[in-house]
């Protein structure tokens, strides 16, 4: 048998952060292994097929499509090489609690227009507003984003001190937002993008108006064949670099000498490494994986951290199509503050929800349909609490 000098490389979880973790790791002429518990690499990006359909069951919404060039640009490839992008118009369908819609269009001016229509003079607010925006964006990407917050020292440069003040990180995104605008249905609109953080806009800091920047000016697209498209690129990319995978791979333990990661368990199977990278989620990772005089917090610790709320997600098959939807539709029926002040103040479930995202996949590609049925990746996602 062989042997290899290169040091060897675990990687546990293959969902985006693994796969690209993996892929870095294999172009610097490491020996990398990836375990993936499931049957197939992608995590919560992963799909699965059932009579007929294929079903997206994780991500739907495809933004900041500039950091997905970012990735694949490191390793000399494109987007472009693996799958094809589209550019929603409308980007998606928003449904009020009066029985109103909106289609939000993927042109700016178009949509100021309807901010216009909606509150007066709310045009040159949304200008100055997203050109905020930007500046956070710009500021995030370029400074905060790749450190790996190990340690504040990281953020005590004094240009990056400067530039934290231009990020309004001391003022909440709901009173903001409420500096330009005052139309109840504008609001609504500019807040949904928080609850990708599982917070509440008054409980987030107002530089993620970042988010609205991503969302308005970068605009909502879609990958021909579905959100599935995105992890088989990266799987396919870790394999051209030489990365091997393993699915059906459940780590059960992370195994350390002194100070040091020497290898996992998995599947009652023993595999040596110099190294260990933990892509699973980190409280899982901690409390499961590690034996406690490794751990950097005790079980009261995670007891008492606020979570983010868990999702119910229903995967429904369709035979024909269904009028009046998008491939993403937001329904806002329901007054999001006393919703959300229910489930992070209170800690109360709730019989029925504000927001359910609905994300249908039409004829828009032929590659969507299998034997000339509609499918629908996504419907009815409705956020509940974990308590």
């Amino acid at each position: 048998m062989a042997f290899s000098s290169k040091k060897r490389i675990t990687v546990i979880g293959g969902g985006f952060a693994g796969l690209a973790s993996a892929c870095s790791l294999a172009s610097r002429g490491f020996e990398v292994d990836l375990l993936e518990k499931n049957a197939t690499t992608g995590g919560r990006g992963r799909s699965f097929q059932s009579d007929g359909f294929t079903f997206d069951m994780g991500p739907s919404w495809y933004w900041m499509p500039g950091v997905f060039e970012e990735f694949f640009a490191r390793f000399g490839k494109s987007v472009s090489d693996y799958y094809e992008l589209t550019r929603l118009d409308p980007s998606y369908r928003v449904y009020f609690e009066d029985g109103s819609q909106l289609d939000i269009p993927a042109d700016y001016t178009a949509l100021r227009n309807e901010f216009e229509k909606l509150e007066s003079g709310s045009g040159p607010k949304l200008d100055e507003f997203l050109s905020e925006a930007k500046v956070k964006y710009d500021v995030s990407m370029k400074d905060f984003v790749w450190k790996p917050s190990l340690s504040i020292t990281e953020f005590m440069h004094p240009t990056l001190l400067c530039e934290s003040f231009r990020l309004d990180l001391f003022s909440s995104f709901s009173k903001h937002a409420r500096k330009y605008f005052q139309h109840p249905k504008i609001l609504q609109l500019l807040e949904f993008p928080v609850l990708f953080l599982g917070a509440k806009p008054s409980g987030t800091p107002a530089m993620y108006s970042m988010m609205n920047y991503a969302d308005i000016k970068l605009g909502t697209w879609y990958p021909k064949g579905g959100m599935l498209k995105i992890a088989e690129a990266m799987t396919k990319l870790a394999v051209e670099l030489g990365v091997r995978i393993h699915t059906d791979a459940d780590v059960s333990k992370i195994l350390i000498d002194g100070k040091k990661a020497t290898g996992v368990l998995y599947n009652n199977s023993h595999l040596v490494s110099d190294a260990v990278v933990a892509a699973a989620d980190y409280q899982h990772v901690e409390q499961k994986l590690m034996d406690a005089p490794f751990r950097n917090y005790n079980e009261n610790y995670w007891k008492n951290r606020t979570m983010s709320p868990s999702s119910l997600i229903f995967y429904i098959g369709v035979n024909r199509k269904l009028p009046g939807l998008l491939h993403h539709n937001l329904f806002f029926d329901e007054d999001f503050g006393e919703h959300a002040n229910d489930i992070y103040d209170k800690k109360l479930a709730r019989e029925t929800f504000v927001l359910s995202l609905l994300y249908i996949e039409n004829r828009r590609h032929s590659s969507a349909c299998r034997d000339g049925k509609h499918f629908y990746p996504h419907t009815c996602r409705h956020r509940i609490n974990q308590h």
